[in-house]
């Protein structure tokens, strides 16, 4: 059984009994986490190259060992910034469509429409070893390839951006779930800033009558969730 912590914004950590994996580490103050208190970690994934989720990417890697995962560009950008060249995946990074794995986490790289000012941004699809399947998908709009990463994968939850102004808002994500046929949803990088959406219900009502069949379960920084 696999466990998934949001940290706010982006940020997430998933974790099986025997790995943990954690994907853009900019930590909502109301998470209360810390580097410190963070607990085990073995691979972390960064989307791309903006603050917002690098965050504590660096000095995660130099106090857990972890192996840091990025698209080649960003990877070196965060080598310069402090991650131990031995901790990056393929040594350079890695790119789209690309599968590394490490510690039985498999992450695929998806593309993402969005900004960065190295490499590209990105999304993931993760593969716990316990068989759990999440796709992280960075900040993107939608786009019609979630289609097909649905058809390649049987997704079990989806972690989508839902905020609007710099990424899909909640009526391109509740469509993306029909797109990428996700049995469950976690809505994420919204209430951060004022620009952006200050809650989900909008998203949850949006999502009710896209794709009913599909579980939202929104979340509170700090909180967690237990997942067969």
């Amino acid at each position: 059984m696999s466990e998934i912590t949001w940290y706010g914004h982006s940020a997430f950590k998933i974790s099986a009994p025997q790995a943990h994996v954690l994907v853009d580490p900019f930590f909502a103050p109301a998470s209360g986490v810390t580097v410190e208190s963070l607990g085990a970690v073995d691979l972390v994934l960064v989307t791309h190259d903006h603050g917002d989720h690098v965050g504590e990417a660096a000095p995660i890697c130099r106090a857990t060992g972890a192996m840091l995962g990025a698209v080649v560009g960003t990877a070196c950008k965060l080598a310069q910034a402090g991650v131990p060249e031995a901790q990056i995946l393929n040594g350079i990074g890695f790119n789209m469509g690309g599968t590394m794995e490490h510690k039985g986490i498999r992450a695929t790289m998806t593309q993402a429409f969005h900004s960065s000012d190295s490499g590209a941004p990105a999304g993931y699809i993760i593969e716990m070893p316990d068989g759990l399947v999440v796709y992280h998908a960075g900040d993107t709009c939608i786009f019609s390839g979630m289609e097909l990463w649905g058809q390649l994968y049987s997704i079990d939850v989806a972690l989508l951006p839902i905020g609007g102004a710099f990424t899909m808002d909640a009526r391109q994500a509740a469509l993306a779930c029909k797109l990428l046929g996700c049995k469950s949803v976690i809505p994420m990088h919204w209430g951060t800033f004022p620009v952006l959406a200050q809650s989900t219900e909008d998203f949850q009502a949006q999502l009710a009558r896209v794709c009913p069949g599909c579980d939202c379960m929104a979340m509170r920084p700090g909180q967690s969730l237990s997942l067969a």
